[in-house]
């Protein structure tokens, strides 16, 4: 019997995620209630994806009561974990978790979690593809677009899980502990949720804590904030690191595990059994010094759970990218056209930018602001852009920052700055889509803005 059945179960946030919690919880036999602050008029895709289920719903407003008085509540990751009907909960001693920890209780098989600020679609995509080439079965969800619970709610076929998990999503967490754990890098983000970069590190962390000496922790050696990790797990850490470790000397050449970039022969090279191996990336389809890192990232990650060498050679050869992570869309009259709508916070614009070399570059930014300042991109924007095209929120403060470095225009649409970025582009530029911020100020999310790019830049 289920040990949610006949619990009070509240679901905090009707999105993607608390409607997969609520299905799940519902089918557990729990008494499941809803509440969001959106109108119902609002979530009638969510509403009636659950018809079929007996679910109550609080819809416009948070009830005090209901926090009080339930048994336990699943928080979506877009709620604010400091909201006060949550705080009142926390004084009734209410159990609170969210939909990951729930999803990794549920679980059967190994666990491999992937976050960072940048690059955890690309890396956890990456080690998906590797399973599969292996023979493997991996279910690949999590922030990436599916979320975990559903592989337990819908017994979906799977013989490793591989997530990629936000900030949000790690909030929360206590019971998970994961086979594998990956750290890409942490740089400035979500500061509008979090105030500080403190705040902002230790809710990652929060996935480094529940790692236990079997685990494996997968550390980008190249990242300062994310290299001190390795003085902070009991897991088995394998590194990745763009310098060769022999180079560093020391303890650290001596025991090193992980794998490492060779530029002058474009090799990666992995020391993971004693046995040097050498994985030749000059297929590689991947624009930029990250996407290398990447690439490394999920290398140590299969290889830490037996992924053979053959199968993650055969994916640096024939993989093609991630939509929305500098996915080339077309050339027309010699221009280029990228879309990086996943650049959402203003390192990674910097990736964005430094992985072109030569090409003079039309960038496209704005968008909803996540608090953080423009002003580091001024040497690549003076280097690299001939010109900004800003929409969206934040275009005055980009402009503030950004607009004495490049012929900028601001514009409301972005229907205006696909044709003005065409209008004033010559043949060899790149237009590039890289907005530095979040979407929702005029999207639903940063798949719909990079959809819409791709669909204007088809229509040129």
């Amino acid at each position: 019997m289920s040990k949610f059945k006949g619990k009070k179960v509240l679901v905090v946030g009707f999105g993607v995620s608390g409607v997969a919690v609520a299905r799940y919880m519902a089918k557990q036999g729990a008494k499941v209630t809803v509440t969001d602050l959106k109108q119902r008029a609002d979530l009638n895709d969510a509403v009636n994806a659950c018809a079929d289920l007996k679910i109550e719903y609080e819809l416009g407003k948070h009830n005090s009561k209901t926090f009080t008085t339930s048994e336990l509540i699943v928080v979506s990751p877009g709620v604010p974990t400091n909201i006060k009907p949550l705080d009142e909960a926390r004084e009734a001693n209410v159990p609170i978790t969210n939909e990951v920890d729930l999803a990794a209780q549920a679980l059967k098989e190994p666990l491999i979690c992937v976050t960072g600020t940048n690059g955890k679609t690309t890396t956890t995509t990456l080690i998906g593809e590797m399973f599969k080439a292996d023979g493997r079965k991996p279910y690949v969800g999590g922030n990436i677009g599916k979320p975990l619970i559903d592989k337990a709610t819908d017994e979906v076929e799977g013989d490793v899980v591989v997530a990629e998990a936000s900030s949000f999503q790690l909030e929360l967490i206590e019971k998970l502990v994961p086979a594998v754990a990956v750290f890409t890098n942490l740089e400035e983000d979500h500061l509008d949720r979090y105030g500080m970069m403190d705040n902002y590190i230790n809710a990652k962390k929060r996935l480094l804590k529940c790692c236990d000496r079997n685990s494996f922790v997968v550390l980008n050696r190249d990242c300062p904030i994310v290299s001190r990790f390795a003085d902070e797990t009991g897991g088995k850490v394998i590194w990745f690191t763009k310098q060769d470790p022999m180079t560093q000397g020391g303890d650290f050449a001596e025991r090193f595990v992980g794998c490492y970039y060779k530029a002058a022969t474009r090799q990666v090279i992995g020391k993971f059994t004693g046995k040097e191996e050498v994985y030749d990336i000059s297929q590689l389809r991947l624009f930029g010094d990250h996407n290398r890192e990447n690439l490394m990232a999920a290398i140590c990650a299969a290889r830490s759970v037996g992924v053979s060498p053959k199968a993650i050679q055969d994916v640096i050869s024939t993989f093609k990218g991630v939509p929305h992570r500098l996915e080339f869309i077309r050339k027309k009259d010699g221009v280029y056209f990228f879309n990086d709508s996943k650049g959402t916070n203003v390192q990674s614009v910097s990736r964005a930018l430094s992985a072109f070399s030569n090409n003079p570059i039309v960038l496209i930014m704005g968008g909803k602001d996540k608090g953080m300042e423009f002003s580091p991109l001024v040497p690549l924007v003076q280097k690299r852009c001939k010109m900004l095209i800003l929409l969206g929120e934040a275009k005055e403060k980009i402009n503030r920052s950004l607009g004495d470095f490049a012929d900028t225009f601001l514009v409301g649409t972005f229907e205006e700055a696909v044709l003005l970025a065409f209008q004033k582009s010559r043949s060899g530029d790149i237009i590039l889509l890289s907005p530095g911020c979040a979407s929702y100020d005029m999207f639903r999310n940063f798949e719909e803005r990079g959809e819409y790019f791709k669909k204007l830049v088809a229509q040129l």
